[in-house]
């Protein structure tokens, strides 16, 4: 039978929203707390800052298990358990930035009747030890921690909570342990137990190893294209061996978000920090850091060697579908390329917010795709909305000032888009020449 907790989520992102709400629909009482008023004043008028499938739905079903608030004496007040939910940014170094993770710490010296304080945010290896160390010289020595990492994906992350691979629960001590994988109970997956140094590495090597699948994949798809192979064949095949499976062999223009960027950077310096050179992980952002360029490269070799003055749409801004989030989107690298090359940007994307910063400040943005493409002399496919399978792109190639689309995901079917009359580029194939 579950033992109902009182749980306090420091951080009120994409993480902490859902950690708040699944946790509230397994059963137990909620508190989330944030440092943005505006945020908090969101979800205490019943809405939800972020977008996520199913999150908001999920969080009216349970309000009256959740409440929000700014305060974190209140939060922490009534709690049994502290989850620490909040974002760790890159500094200049490529280390993780803690200082959210301290400042939540920091809150916490009067809270002896706490039993376990939980660090889901992505922390480098180590950081456990040194909340333990902090906690203990504040008075908290019988206050349990742990580390508990999310593997949870944007645009499906409540999904992936209540139906994980795995809960990696680290933890020192059995006791805690068991605390935090009964905080779990209801959720249909495997609970696995480690040290918390082991769990804090686990989440940088799985999104270190997802982020290499997606590099070679269009390392790969550079070397198709210069040697006319398919790389939609190639990959398909190669992922039908058991051994390593289709997951995350896609190639495009890059990977982005809040996870894959930040984290591979935190462990290659964390490895250079321990006077390690992680030299493939290098290879694996320079490969990511390159396919952006490479998309505006090809286009402009493809439009005579000029850009000055066309018109490129781009289609997407959000780094994937079914999110708004845009930290780190392959779509600021190309309309920042575009523009440096003297292009003017017209872009579109269902769920992006509005962006006052360069270059999205620069950019024209339409309300529809086929706006976005009229009079443009060339579209980039960003983000794989499915959307982009509906629009009438005949009208499109019609509107066009010339009919010429680099699809960055390869979300299109090439010959139906050269019978429609376009020139149809792709990453890893072959270009497809209009006939109409």
């Amino acid at each position: 039978m579950l033992e109902k907790r009182r749980v306090a989520v420091f951080g009120a992102g994409y993480i902490g929203l859902v950690t708040g709400a699944c946790f509230a629909s397994l059963g137990h009482d909620v508190v989330v707390r944030d440092i943005q008023r505006e945020r908090i004043d969101i979800l205490q008028n019943g809405g939800v800052p972020i977008h996520e499938d199913g999150l908001a739905e999920l969080i009216a079903e349970n309000a009256d298990r959740l409440t929000f608030t700014l305060d974190a004496e209140e939060a922490v007040r009534e709690s049994d358990v502290v989850y620490v939910c909040v974002d760790t940014p890159p500094t200049p170094s490529g280390d993780a930035d803690l200082s959210r993770i301290w400042q939540v710490i920091g809150t916490l010296r009067e809270a002896r009747h706490l039993a376990a304080v939980v660090v889901k945010s992505t922390v480098p290896v180590g950081t456990g030890a040194r909340v333990r160390a902090a906690m203990d010289r504040g008075g908290l020595q019988h206050v349990g921690y742990a580390s508990n990492p999310e593997f949870t994906a944007e645009g499906h992350a409540v999904h992936d909570f209540m139906h994980p691979d795995r809960v990696v629960i680290g933890a020192d001590d059995p006791e805690t342990a068991k605390l935090v994988a009964q905080l779990h109970e209801g959720v249909d997956g495997p609970v696995v137990t480690m040290d918390v140094a082991s769990a804090e590495m686990v989440k940088l090597a799985a999104n270190a190893l997802l982020a290499t699948k997606i590099s070679f994949a269009n390392e790969i798809a550079t070397i198709c294209e210069a040697t006319g192979a398919d790389v939609e064949h190639v990959v398909h095949a190669v992922g039908l061996d058991h051994r390593l499976g289709p997951h995350y062999m896609k190639p495009g223009v890059g990977w982005g978000g809040s996870c894959f960027p930040k984290d591979s950077r935190a462990l290659r310096a964390m490895a250079s920090n321990s006077g390690y050179s992680f030299q493939m992980l290098s290879s694996v952002i320079e490969v990511n850091d390159l396919q952006p360029r490479r998309a505006v490269q090809r286009l402009k070799d493809e439009l005579d060697g000029v850009l000055a003055d066309r018109t490129i749409a781009l289609l997407g801004i959000a780094f994937k579908p079914g999110t708004d989030d845009v930290r780190e989107a392959p779509s600021t690298i190309l309309a920042s390329r575009l523009l440096a090359e003297g292009a003017a940007v017209r872009c579109w994307d269902p769920l992006a917010p509005p962006l006052e910063t360069a270059p999205w400040s620069v950019a024209t943005r339409y309300a529809t795709p086929l706006e976005a493409m009229t009079g443009a002399d060339a579209v980039i496919i960003v983000t794989e909305w499915p959307e982009l399978r509906e629009v009438a792109w005949e009208k499109a190639a019609a509107a066009m000032a010339r009919p010429l689309i680099f699809d960055g995901r390869n979300l299109l079917d090439a010959q139906q888009m050269g019978s429609l009359g376009f020139t149809y580029m792709s990453v890893g194939r072959r270009t497809v020449r209009g006939t109409a």
